[in-house]
């Protein structure tokens, strides 16, 4: 079973899975607040049940619940076949926690305490990289046509052909494109480097120079910049 993600600005559906209902009433209201429509669920039975019968396009799930835990509930959607963007939160900010939360097929985690306004930046992010990738059509910047279902990749019309690790990169910066993306965010969401205890910034560095190469040399439109001190960036000219 596949639950699908439609995201419309004015429409998008968020199951909250908190036992804790005063935080869970909060976000809720919260997210009510900025045009999202909530939905709560208390135990990890009832909103394995909701996203199961219903229709949601991102489900916030704590990892300490009463009987089954968020990492088993986690555990079984995936299994299912069940996609939609799931943000963790937990009050265990241990390394081997975050690991096993996104091992297990989190999108992205959160730790408690958090500011609401990150909540709501990690939701934004979530959204757009899955409105992205739901078409599982052809999508262009410019002349580049990056087809996401079958992973290949053109420019003017001629076949680029990239590593496992260059096309990840290329389809994350597709996502986000216009914006910049850090070092940071590619060693969490590419490398999943959640530590950073060793850094990667030359070993990212070093893919994206030659996945520039292979999109950019030979064309006079330039899509793939390096924006000194901050990161990278998709788009077809600089601002």
């Amino acid at each position: 079973m596949v639950n699908s993600i439609s995201y419309k600005e004015d429409s998008v559906r968020i199951l909250v899975i908190e036992d804790e209902r005063k935080l869970a009433s909060a976000v809720k209201q919260g997210l009510e607040a900025d045009g999202y429509s909530v939905e709560l669920a208390h135990t990890g039975e009832e909103g394995f049940y909701l996203i199961c019968k219903q229709t949601f396009d991102l489900a916030i799930l704590d990892v300490m619940l009463p009987g089954r835990d968020g990492f088993e509930i986690l555990g079984s959607l995936r299994q299912q076949g069940i996609r939609i963007p799931i943000l963790l939160l937990t009050a265990r900010d241990a390394l081997e926690d975050r690991v096993l939360g996104l091992d297990t097929g989190a999108d992205d985690y959160l730790v408690k305490p958090f500011a609401f306004p990150e909540l709501l930046a990690r939701i934004r992010a979530l959204l757009r990289r899955g409105s992205t990738i739901e078409t599982g059509s052809s999508s262009k910047v410019a002349d580049l046509e990056i087809d996401l279902t079958h992973r290949h990749v053109s420019r003017d019309g001629q076949a680029i052909e990239l590593t496992s690790k260059e096309y990840e990169i290329l389809e994350y910066l597709f996502i986000n494109k216009g914006r910049v993306v850090s070092r940071e965010m590619l060693a969490r969401d590419i490398w999943k480097d959640i530590a950073r205890q060793t850094p990667l910034d030359n070993v990212i560095d070093v893919h994206v120079t030659h996945l520039r190469r292979k999109i950019d040399d030979g064309f006079s439109k330039k899509l793939l910049h390096t924006v000194r001190g901050l990161g990278f960036v998709l788009r077809e000219e600089i601002a």
